[in-house]
């Protein structure tokens, strides 16, 4: 059924181009491939040279996937039309079906046809701030890799996550910038813990964004330039 699948042999491949971890156990994962499971639903909003998303794509180490096409089995699904959080406990969802993202312009996040969608498990990622060059320091406006990152270390796969992040220049910071959040959530035991710890983190951002909005307007023009609050590019890719 479409919530069961077929355990790969040893060694095989599946027909999303990864190996099972526990082969990847000994000899750790081939360059050329993840270790778990990614796709990625295309909308082509993106420029395709900047989209990290199609980076990993050219890679090898993500699937595209059409809007008609359905993800993987349960699959965690990261998409801002979910009602629960990602927390640890999807950690074995993401081992056996992985993990799927939207690939679309933050700009045109409103008019996204998300029920289209099929197949998986719809989760939110908690508070987290991007590190990509086009919406650095701004709240949850993460490219796809970035998202696939954060999921995968609030689950608990560290060492994933580093993979990851290493095919970009500032993927290192992502992880340096939101250090404390990502080791908060990892801690958590389910979705409803996960968002009670984004409340104080939120809470906290806000109430200093409010104090540096109070500042002369010299001060605050040198703050909201640090925290990237000029320009609202494209940043879903």
């Amino acid at each position: 059924g479409l919530h069961t699948r077929r355990e790969p042999a040893p060694g095989a491949e599946d027909d999303f181009g990864y190996e099972p971890m526990a082969h990847l156990s000994a000899e750790g994962p081939r360059p050329d491939k993840f270790p778990l499971p990614l796709a990625m639903w295309d909308f082509g909003q993106c420029d395709a040279k900047r989209c990290t998303g199609k980076k990993l794509s050219r890679a090898g180490w993500i699937r595209e996937l059409k809007p008609s096409q359905r993800c993987r089995g349960r699959a965690i699904v990261l998409t801002p039309d979910a009602s629960q959080s990602v927390c640890p406990m999807d950690r074995e969802v993401i081992i056996s079906d992985g993990i799927c993202v939207v690939d679309c312009s933050w700009n045109r996040v409103d008019e996204m046809p998300f029920h289209i969608l099929k197949g998986g498990q719809p989760r939110l990622l908690p508070f987290l701030v991007a590190a990509n060059p086009v919406n650095y320091g701004r709240p949850f406006k993460l490219t796809c890799v970035e998202a696939i990152a954060a999921c995968l270390w609030i689950v608990g796969f560290p060492e994933e996550t580093k993979l990851l992040l290493s095919k970009f220049k500032w993927g290192e910071g992502f992880l340096t910038l939101n250090s404390e959040l990502l080791g908060a959530y990892a801690q958590c035991s389910d979705s409803a813990s996960v968002v009670a710890a984004q409340q104080t983190f939120f809470d906290a951002w806000r109430q200093e964004r409010e104090d540096r909005l109070a500042l002369p307007a010299k001060a605050h023009e040198a703050s909201s330039s640090a925290w990237g609050e000029d320009d609202d590019e494209e940043g879903g890719s």
